[in-house]
């Protein structure tokens, strides 16, 4: 966040540039704080902001300020020593007219946005602002599939705009990794034996299970996300 102030001598006037955001985000701090101490001027205060974010409000270099007229555009109202010489002056609340309390915002959030900016450290910047990601839209078809890759359960996620397509490229899928049978002896010699856990199905080690009740059982997931214990 930066601010600049230039002064105009033509004229007498400061003129302050600040980010948009941080200018906003001042002005409606400092405007919620006059609504909780001015709740009878609510009204005031919204219009306040009003003339504020439109640029309408000049804070001179002797501590007054000048604030145009929103019903007439020639005409300036003068804020000096809280007094406004507009006629809603005399019966606003306090003598809380719109202009005096537009000027009083334009100052105090100048202010606040000063005191920020001496809060970090010299040479150092400001952090930039990261962008809000944007979530990535959900695909509109989706698979999952298990297989099997060198004696390994592999996890494919096949995501696609079109179910037919889905389809076409799950099946080529399934066709690069069949399912392998089961081994089987040549005739006239006993099978092998096998080892704790393997599949005689599928050929492959199965994970072994413990239930709750201290039961425990081996199986394996197959691709179409089934399970097999083996038998």
């Amino acid at each position: 966040m930066t601010i600049v102030t230039e002064y105009d001598w033509q004229s007498d006037t400061f003129t302050h540039h600040t980010d948009r955001a941080a200018w906003r985000a001042a002005v409606a701090e400092i405007a919620a704080k006059a609504h909780e101490k001015l709740p009878e001027c609510n009204g005031r205060v919204d219009s306040a902001v009003k003339i504020v974010l439109a640029g309408d409000v000049a804070l001179l270099a002797d501590g007054t300020a000048r604030v145009a007229s929103q019903s007439n555009g020639t005409t300036t109202y003068h804020i000096v020593n809280g007094h406004c010489d507009c006629k809603d002056f005399a019966k606003a609340p306090h003598g809380f007219c719109k202009h005096r309390l537009s000027a009083a915002i334009a100052r105090r959030a100048h202010e606040l946005i000063t005191a920020k900016l001496a809060a970090v450290p010299t040479g150092q910047a400001e952090p930039p602002r990261q962008p809000t990601p944007t979530p990535l839209p959900e695909a509109p078809a989706s698979v999952n599939v298990r297989v099997l890759i060198g004696g390994r359960e592999v996890q494919w996620t096949l995501r696609d705009t079109d179910e037919a397509r889905l389809a076409e490229r799950l099946t080529a899928l399934l066709a690069r990794y069949p399912v392998e049978p089961p081994a089987t002896a040549p005739m006239g010699q006993a099978a092998q034996p096998t080892p704790e856990g393997g599949c005689v199905r599928h050929a492959v080690q199965m994970k072994l299970n413990h239930g709750k009740d201290g039961r425990q059982w081996y199986s394996h997931r197959l691709g179409d996300g089934s399970w097999c214990k083996g038998k």
